[in-house]
């Protein structure tokens, strides 16, 4: 028994939605165009509930859906997903996110994200025995500040692995909960929330990361264009590659490198193996089109050792 009830591994706070993603040739500057590929699923920050089971976790999510037939479908995929929805809150119009993929992997999205669908303080403690059961809680910043500061004291009270993942609407928003932050994740656009504008180039992204790691999360993992991924850790840092062949799209990428990293962090690999997990599980998922992951233990393992060895 856990803290607040049966132990999960991890649970993933922030946005619920419903996903369609269609593939096109290119888009026209006007007029129609045909479709070629179309994938409907459970999406939002719900997808890394989704790569934590499939690499070997349990997996709990908190967040809003609306009170429609649209909540009921992403629901059920949660749950033959085996992902814990028990704290899952119904109002209003479930959100729902377009993704259009190009064939040269040009990618947009279009988002309908209902002020009701964003989580609340209240909102929050009202699943207070899921995150108090947590090993590890991941707080998606698309949500509301004060939603994820609620999020961050309950996850640090119970002695989780508490991950914040993007960045808050306010700079300095999260100043009174940073303590409790153990692993901070942002991308490229991102960083500048936390540092004040954005580094040029791998270096800088580096410099930056030991900085923040100063402040007070154990480890810090950094988007950096093209040179990949930075992560810093109290007594190193490296930069991590993008692995793989070209990405087919690049959306779910950020959430399978978030999963990857807390996987190997909660099996007690030290940081440098952990980030890469997190850059194989990341290459793996952008092979295929739609931000759902598709991984296994396994294959990720061998992945990560293999790109570790040069």
């Amino acid at each position: 028994m856990g803290r607040g009830g049966a132990m999960v591994d991890v649970v993933v706070v922030g946005l619920v939605c419903r996903d369609l993603v269609v593939a096109v040739e290119k888009l026209p500057e006007s007029g129609s165009v045909p479709v070629r590929r179309r994938i409907e699923t459970l999406g939002g920050a719900a997808n890394q509930a989704v790569g934590a089971r499939q690499l070997g976790l349990s997996a709990g999510l908190l967040g809003v859906v609306g009170q429609d037939a649209a909540a009921d479908l992403v629901l059920r995929q949660a749950q033959r997903d085996g992902i814990d929805v028990s704290a899952v809150v119904r109002r209003g119009t479930t959100p729902l996110v377009v993704g259009v993929v190009e064939a040269d992997s040009t990618h947009r999205l279009l988002e309908h994200v209902p002020d009701g669908s964003l989580l609340t303080p209240a909102d929050v403690r009202a699943g207070a025995r899921l995150l108090g059961a947590a090993r590890a809680v991941v707080a998606d910043l698309q949500q509301p500040d004060d939603a994820v500061a609620e999020t961050v004291r309950l996850g640090a009270a119970a002695g989780a692995l508490v991950v914040l993942d993007g960045a808050p609407d306010e700079p300095g928003a999260l100043a009174d909960v940073w303590g409790g932050v153990s692993v901070l994740r942002a991308d490229d656009d991102e960083l500048a929330a936390y540092v004040g504008s954005v580094p040029d180039g791998a270096d800088a992204v580096l410099d930056a990361a030991r900085e923040l790691v100063a402040t007070g999360p154990g480890v810090v993992a950094l988007g950096a264009g093209e040179a990949g991924n930075v992560v810093a850790w109290r007594g190193g840092a490296r930069v991590f590659p993008l692995l793989g062949q070209d990405p087919v799209d690049v959306t779910g990428g950020g959430d399978a490198f978030v999963v990857g990293l807390v996987r190997g962090l909660l099996d007690g690999a030290d940081p440098e193996t952990a980030g890469w997990w997190a850059s194989a599980a990341a290459a793996l998922t952008v092979t295929r089109l739609g931000g759902r992951p598709d991984l296994d233990a396994a294959t990720v393992a061998r992945e990560a050792e293999r790109a570790a060895a040069g």
